[in-house]
């Protein structure tokens, strides 16, 4: 038995701009790494919001079969979105507390989409803060980002 993990991060320049996201997943037992992933991508004109979104709904796609895991992101738009928000959006035929349309719907619907086939636990870790998995999601993030900035000079 293995326990899975994933840490996701999302990255942009200027906001909106080049952005780009990073997985980093890890199959473990024992404190042990059996298996790791890293999955990237970017896109020329978006928001670090819609960054982070992509990031969590990587790591879910990403799987072939039903799993149980632990998703660890330093957004707490998407943690507070997915955990306390989404609920009363359905509810309300995905429009906010006050009537008006939810940002980043496509993003939403498609998160609880790819979430709904697997037992996630949502954790939340202050990003830049010496956390390596999530060093090295934000790594890939800005990897990700690469081909869409301008070059300098």
């Amino acid at each position: 038995m293995s326990d899975l993990y994933a840490w996701t991060d999302g990255a942009c320049s200027g906001n909106p701009g080049p952005g780009g996201w990073g997985v980093l997943m890890r199959a473990m037992a024992d404190g042990k790494i059996l298996k790791q992933k890293e999955l990237s991508g970017g896109e020329a004109d978006t928001t670090n919001n819609r960054m982070e979104l992509m990031a969590a709904i990587s790591a879910l796609e990403a799987l072939t079969r039903p799993s149980a895991l632990t998703i660890t992101t330093d957004s707490a738009y998407v943690k507070n979105g997915i955990e306390s928000w989404m609920h009363g959006w359905k509810r309300n035929g995905w429009k906010t507390a006050d009537k008006k349309p939810v940002k980043n719907v496509d993003l939403w619907q498609r998160l609880d989409a790819a979430q709904a086939r697997h037992k996630v636990v949502w954790k939340w870790i202050k990003g830049h803060a010496g956390h390596a998995e999530n060093e090295r999601a934000d790594e890939l993030a800005r990897a990700g980002m690469a081909p869409y900035k301008p070059a300098k000079g």
